[in-house]
């Protein structure tokens, strides 16, 4: 309510609220902030669902494309082994039959690696891989620079062919 003290020239005001609205709204200033982080929980919420459904997706694909490379992987292996195998009958008739006997041998060895990667889910190959590099990081970084420089060289050799044709 606001009353006038009855002076002339200057108005002075006083004010007192009514019972209880300060308590109302504090209430309400209590409520909206509620409502607020309420709707900031859900935000974050949904948020981290969706982060989940994409993180998923990410490796279902994933998945896909290592099994894929597993296949082609170990396709690339039998193919290698059935030219070794092939190639073990001129090696006996040129070279000796104990080196034709080699050959056979590598030639097992090879299919018996595809049948063995064949037969392992990726998430075995991917421990086992672990496993390795955890028992031999030297052995492993040498042949991770091994296969890069191999890359880069089949890499290099496609653009060079590239830029003559």
């Amino acid at each position: 309510m606001a009353n006038d003290t009855g002076t002339t020239g200057n108005l002075d005001v006083e004010f007192t609220p009514e019972p209880g609205l300060e308590e109302r709204f504090e209430n309400r200033e209590a409520e909206t902030g509620t409502a607020t982080q309420d709707k900031l929980r859900g935000a974050r919420q949904l948020v981290k669902d969706e982060a989940g459904k994409l993180t998923g997706q990410a490796g279902e694909k994933l998945r896909a494309f290592a099994d894929d490379g597993k296949s082609r992987a170990t396709g690339a292996l039998d193919e290698l082994a059935k030219t070794i195998d092939d190639a073990a009958t001129t090696i006996d008739e040129k070279v000796g039959a104990q080196f034709g006997g080699y050959a056979r041998s590598a030639s097992g060895a090879v299919t018996n690696f595809a049948d063995t990667l064949r037969d392992k889910d990726i998430d075995d190959l991917l421990e086992n891989a672990r496993d390795f590099v955890r028992k031999s990081p030297g052995v492993a970084i040498g042949a991770a620079a091994a296969v890069g420089f191999v890359l880069a060289r089949l890499v290099q050799s496609g653009i060079d062919a590239n830029r003559d044709a």
